[in-house]
């Protein structure tokens, strides 16, 4: 049977595990816990979302690179830059 490594043994446990219990018995409870640790959503996929990923023609779904793709980056930050523009301009 495989072993950790010395190294592994020693990593602290996720700080998220320890938060778990919390919002299970939070729910328990019947209050709305908004799960931002984990990547499952809890709102409806949009469909247009749903037919892209029908029609997607690659054979591997990546990760992006952890700070985002470069291009949706800079997309968003001119969107916000015009909502704040359009925002300022109606006072």
């Amino acid at each position: 049977m495989p072993t950790l490594s010395h190294k592994a043994q020693l990593m602290p446990p996720s700080p998220i595990r320890k938060l778990v219990p919390f919002a299970e018995k939070a729910k328990k409870e019947g209050k709305k816990i908004y799960h931002l640790n984990i990547g499952q959503p809890d709102i409806e996929t949009p469909d247009i979302m749903l037919d892209a990923l029908r029609n997607l023609k690659i054979k591997v779904v990546e990760y992006s690179h952890s700070a985002g793709i470069e291009s949706y980056r800079r997309k968003l930050t001119t969107y916000y830059k015009n909502l704040i523009s359009i925002l300022i301009f109606q006072k």
